[in-house]
C-alpha cells in the first residue's frame, strides 16, 4: 500500500458520501480538508481535497455561495497543514472546532452577502447568523464525527505492521 493511498481514499470516499442521504449540513467537508492538510505532501494537501469537493459539487450542483464554501474549505485545509506537525488528539479537536466555526462564519456571511433573503445592513447580517444557528448543530456534530473517524482510521493504518499491505 502506498503511504498516502488511504488518505486519498478517505478524502474521495468522504466526498462521495455527500451524494448519499444525510442530515442537513452533516458532511465530511471539514474532516476531508483537515485530513488532506495533515497527511498529504504540501503540494497536494489543498489540491486533492478541493478536487474531491469539486467532483461531488459537479453532481450536487453549484450555488451563489460556492466561493465562500471553497474559501472556508481551503482555510480548513491550511489548518490541516499546520496539524501535520501537531497531530495530537487535543490539537485535532481544536482544529476541528476552529474549522467548523470558520465555516459557519464565512459561509453565512456569504449567504447574507450573495443571497437575496436578508437586508444588506447589520441587522440583516445578525438575522442571517441567527437563522443559521440551528444548522450549526449538525455541522459541528458532523465535523466532530467525521474528523474523529477519518483521523482515527488514518492513525490506525499507520500503526499496522507494514507486511499486512504487501502481497505474498
Amino acid at each position: 500500500m502506498k503511504p498516502h493511498f488511504l488518505t486519498l481514499m478517505l478524502i474521495f470516499l468522504g466526498a462521495a458520501s455527500r451524494l448519499l442521504p444525510h442530515p442537513p449540513n452533516m458532511t465530511p467537508l471539514t474532516a476531508m480538508a483537515l485530513l488532506g492538510g495533515a497527511y498529504l505532501p504540501k503540494k497536494w494537501a489543498l489540491a486533492v481535497p478541493v478536487l474531491a469537493l469539486f467532483l461531488s459539487d459537479i453532481i450536487l450542483g453549484f450555488h451563489n455561495t460556492i466561493p465562500f464554501v471553497y474559501a472556508s474549505f481551503l482555510a480548513a485545509g491550511g489548518i490541516g497543514v499546520w496539524l501535520s506537525k501537531h497531530r495530537k488528539p487535543g490539537t485535532i479537536l481544536l482544529a476541528c472546532l476552529a474549522s467548523s466555526l470558520l465555516f459557519f462564519v464565512v459561509t453565512n456571511f456569504g449567504t447574507w452577502l450573495a443571497g437575496g433573503i436578508y437586508t444588506k445592513d447589520f441587522s440583516g447580517l445578525i438575522a442571517c447568523y441567527t437563522a443559521a444557528i440551528p444548522f450549526y448543530r449538525n455541522t459541528l456534530l458532523g465535523d466532530l464525527l467525521f474528523t474523529g473517524l477519518l483521523f482515527g482510521l488514518e492513525h490506525l493504518s499507520l500503526r499496522l505492521p507494514k507486511h499486512i499491505f504487501q502481497s505474498q
